[in-house]
């Protein structure tokens, strides 16, 4: 993938020190410390490891992530990861999205309170969920289902709410039937441009810097981690569907005599890059990189 033009890591080293200096007193320590974490991301301040292909002798130099969870080019990885896991769990009915959003007035008590506010944000969405849900004038089912913290709008503002992803169904009382409800939905969404001066972008980005801790994935009800295997088990069972792990998944996409595809593929021949050297935070690896400019690969290790 190419790197964009600009990234947030490019705005924070460029802009991060004069604006810390002017905002002394008003930034916490927790928005200090993922400014630094971002910054310091995919350079020799975190150390990292030298490559050199089997096959050609390439040498690549490879700084490592900072695996911050608000840094947007480690984050990106993960997610890729965690898609396919929740993609194995998918089930054979339709899905929903549902959001649940702050008021404005409560939005701005959750800015100066977030771990109060947003957990209870978390807790009210789903109450409001499983009590709907478990009404018998509606589907009259136990249900099960993922939400997922934004503290952000379109323009990066500060706007609290929970997205939720619904399989359209759940557990019955009598536990042997199924019941879903299809709603159609209309409109779509709009995109648009807007230019930020960089303090202000700076400013809003670290509005969503979350307290150390705080969860901002959460499973409810069937799908909540103890019982989330064994229900999901259970439902494909009831659904009379067959079991799809992440790596039968991962088996039955690939060809019979398909080659494995290196971890660390050589730009130059295709060839397995192998690691030859580690070197630690601020420290000059030994070996240099090849005649041709080095490209510096995304790691999450």
């Amino acid at each position: 993938m190419a790197r964009p033009a600009l990234e947030v890591a490019d705005i924070f080293r460029a802009h991060g020190p004069a604006w810390r200096q002017a905002n002394v007193g008003h930034v916490s320590l927790d928005q200090f410390k993922v400014m630094t974490a971002i910054e310091n991301c995919r350079t020799a301040a975190l150390g990292g490891h030298v490559l050199r292909c089997e096959s050609c002798s390439h040498i690549e130099i490879a700084y490592n992530s900072c695996r911050n969870r608000h840094c947007p080019k480690c984050q990106a990885a993960a997610a890729k990861e965690w898609l396919a896991a929740r993609e194995a769990e998918l089930l054979a009915v339709p899905y929903f999205h549902v959001v649940f959003t702050l008021p404005a007035e409560i939005a701005d008590i959750a800015y100066h309170n977030k771990a109060v506010i947003y957990d209870l944000l978390f807790k009210a969405s789903a109450e409001a969920l499983i009590t709907i849900a478990a009404d018998p004038k509606r589907l009259g089912v136990r249900i099960g289902f993922l939400s997922v913290l934004h503290t952000w709008g379109s323009a990066l503002t500060h706007h609290p709410h929970i997205h939720m992803i619904v399989p359209g169904g759940g557990f019955s009382p009598d536990g042997v039937t199924f019941k879903w409800k299809d709603y159609r939905r209309k409109g779509s969404e709009r995109y648009q441009l807007m230019t930020l001066a960089t303090n202000e972008f700076i400013r809003r980005f670290l509005i969503h810097v979350l307290p150390p801790g705080f969860h901002r994935i959460r499973y409810y009800g069937l799908l909540a981690s103890p019982a989330r295997a064994a229900n999901i088990t259970r439902a494909r069972q009831l659904l009379a569907t067959p079991l799809l792990p992440i790596d039968a998944l991962s088996a039955a996409s690939a060809e019979p005599n398909q080659s494995q595809t290196p971890q660390y593929p050589c730009p130059c021949c295709g060839g397995s890059m192998l690691i030859i050297e580690r070197f630690e935070r601020g420290a000059t690896p030994h070996y240099r990189p090849s005649a041709s400019k080095p490209t510096i690969r995304i790691d999450t290790s």
